[in-house]
């Protein structure tokens, strides 16, 4: 089975230094969604701290393959009314 890494970028660079075997590469879209869902479940600041954050897919070669983006942006009507 081929093997991918998942890198989160949260204003820093955490590379995954092991990496995660699966069948292809649908399984690997599928997996950076349910990392970066999990990561900001734990982290909900990370969407909210002015930074993007990010899960890069890349495969065994490190070729990049797929960018995961997740953005809090506030509207207007909010943002000169900071969250408290």
């Amino acid at each position: 089975m081929p093997r991918y890494f998942f890198d989160r970028k949260d204003g820093g660079f955490d590379p995954d230094e092991d990496g995660t075997e699966l069948r292809d590469l649908n399984a690997a879209r599928i997996e950076a969604v349910n990392f970066a869902a999990g990561t900001i479940k734990d982290r909900p600041d990370y969407v909210w701290d002015g930074k993007e954050f990010s899960v890069e897919v890349s495969d065994a070669n490190r070729l990049l393959l797929y960018t995961v983006v997740v953005l809090g942006i506030d509207s207007p009507a909010v943002k000169d009314h900071p969250a408290t």
